[in-house]
């Protein structure tokens, strides 16, 4: 029987920040084991990338592990399905590798040196030893799905690859939308953009929620039906990540104010900005095809034409449009309750961050 629509008062009983803090707590040991496996200086550059420790390689203060938000993902498909969550820690540490795999070459990509508000891992060690770094963090991650325990593990690494195809498809679409103009022919449209972050962001997230099941011995329409839920999640997160982006405090979000319009990056604000079609969206388009440095009060400007045109506003229609999505798949599936009531928190928590 598929899960009904979960009430607001007992949504509220359930803490996502606590919800986060099980999950890693429960992955955390056999994360440490997976990392402890590489070689000692790749090793040392995960425990960096992770927020365990300093170059030096002891603990941190100022690192932070991030959320833990695919671990979640993967313990709670696998609760979902009726199994106990211990089942999919394989599932949560792979794609938590993965996860950190893509950040550490995301970063040398797109030449953001700070990360969590650290240095990044290639500004501290250098280009070279980053890449290493991800590499030895991608082997490890299907290194350690692979020797799970259990009749479906096959299975699960079939799966994990599948999405590793196509999280690298996304970000070859990413590196080329930067070569693509503001506007005219040829300019990216905000469908080619869903369609990006679908492969870059949400491919993960469904495969964490997909990985969790698959180990719980879920069915194969559960398995697909909690993947799309997770794609769908992982294009409301792309969509609040562009916002924050733009907007977002540097205090919590560890990047400066209006980074991705400094960086020239193509997000859902601006692109739907400049379909508007309105005097705020002809004005944007003239200034960002102009070349004009983007900094400083310049910035501020592109900002405030951003919002004018409607581009703040559509792309938080578009995080809602996309959770509404994600809890809709959660009602298709026949999903333990109160695992699909998590979900929902979750869910909910990862559209009102602000980090």
């Amino acid at each position: 029987m598929a899960v009904t629509a979960v009430s607001t008062s007992r949504v509220q009983e359930v803490s996502a920040t606590g919800l986060l803090d099980r999950c890693r707590d429960r992955v955390r040991p056999a994360l440490v084991e997976a990392v402890g496996r590489l070689h000692p200086w790749t090793g040392e550059m995960a425990a960096y990338a992770l927020g365990w420790a300093d170059t030096a390689g002891t603990p941190d203060p100022r690192g932070s592990e991030g959320k833990g938000v695919r671990q979640a993902l993967a313990l709670l498909g696998a609760e979902a399905a009726g199994a106990d969550g211990a089942d999919a820690v394989p599932g949560a540490v792979a794609v938590e590798l993965v996860h950190t795999f893509s950040l550490l070459h995301d970063d040398i990509m797109d030449a953001d040196a700070l990360r969590r508000q650290r240095p990044a891992v290639w500004k501290s060690y250098g280009t070279g030893p980053a890449v290493l770094a991800g590499d030895a963090l991608l082997a490890q991650a299907v290194t350690s799905l692979a020797e799970a325990p259990g009749p479906r593990t096959a299975t699960a690494v079939r799966h994990l690859c599948g999405t590793l195809t196509t999280l690298v498809s996304g970000q070859a679409e990413d590196l080329r939308f930067e070569t693509r103009p503001w506007s005219g022919p040829g300019a990216v449209e905000p469908a080619q953009y869903r369609s990006m972050a679908e492969h870059k962001t949400g491919a993960l997230l469904g495969c964490a929620l997909a990985l969790g099941a698959i180990l719980g011995g879920a069915p194969d329409r559960t398995v697909s039906t909690l993947d799309r839920a997770g794609r769908h999640l992982g294009l409301a997160f792309q969509a609040v990540d562009d916002i924050l982006g733009i907007w977002g405090d540097p205090r919590t979000t560890g990047k400066p104010v209006h980074a991705d319009l400094r960086q020239g990056k193509k997000t859902y604000p601006v692109l739907i900005a400049l379909a508007d079609g309105g005097k705020a969206a002809h004005e944007l388009a003239a200034l960002l095809a102009s070349g004009r440095r983007i900094d400083g009060e310049t910035a501020e400007h592109v900002a405030a034409l951003v919002e004018r045109a409607g581009g703040r506003t559509g792309t938080r229609e578009e995080a809602r449009r996309h959770l509404d999505a994600a809890r809709h798949a959660l009602r298709e599936a026949p999903l333990k309750h109160t695992a699909a009531q998590e979900l929902d928190v979750l869910f909910t928590h990862l559209l009102d961050r602000t980090w």
